[in-house]
């Protein structure tokens, strides 16, 4: 599958749908190499944003908001072509979508409060020198700005 294609498949499927599937993208290609632990904090980091309502009101808002995650940063045409990690990344995504449904004090937080992450073999942010919420394989996860839910 392409990236593209995803992307508009996401376009045209109800918004529940879309999101799940926006987050498995990003968790494949953030993650798909990254043990476990470091799979649920990438979406667990989209999900928090997604929340906030800072850089959108959806999961696919959030995950395609201009160079935040992969699905920006990736070229259109490249393929997802594991279909190893891809049947883990929606694993991941359909179970952190059923985490953080949780009420606040019921959810199993990987990396609390973290708003970003990078993989410093990739690149270097200008936020880079924030507060280190966790290292999980070669991410960094920051608490870059406190983020409020908007759902309480």
């Amino acid at each position: 599958m392409k990236l593209a294609w995803i992307l508009w498949l996401a376009s045209v499927l109800p918004p529940q749908t879309a999101d799940s599937l926006c987050l498995s993208t990003t968790v494949y290609l953030e993650a798909r190499d990254q043990s476990l632990r470091g799979q649920q904090a990438v979406a667990e980091v989209a999900l928090r944003r997604r929340d906030s309502g800072l850089w959108g009101d959806t999961v696919c808002d959030v995950v395609t908001a201009n160079k935040q995650f992969a699905p920006t940063l990736v070229s259109p045409g490249t393929r997802l072509s594991n279909s190893e990690a891809w049947a883990e990344s929606v694993n991941v995504a359909l179970a952190a979508e059923r985490n953080w449904a949780l009420p606040n004090g019921q959810r199993k937080e990987i990396v609390p409060g973290a708003s970003h992450f990078a993989a410093h073999a990739i690149a270097s942010p200008s936020w880079r020198n924030a507060y280190q919420v966790a290292v999980i394989g070669d991410h960094t996860f920051y608490k870059v700005q406190k983020l409020k839910s908007r759902r309480g």
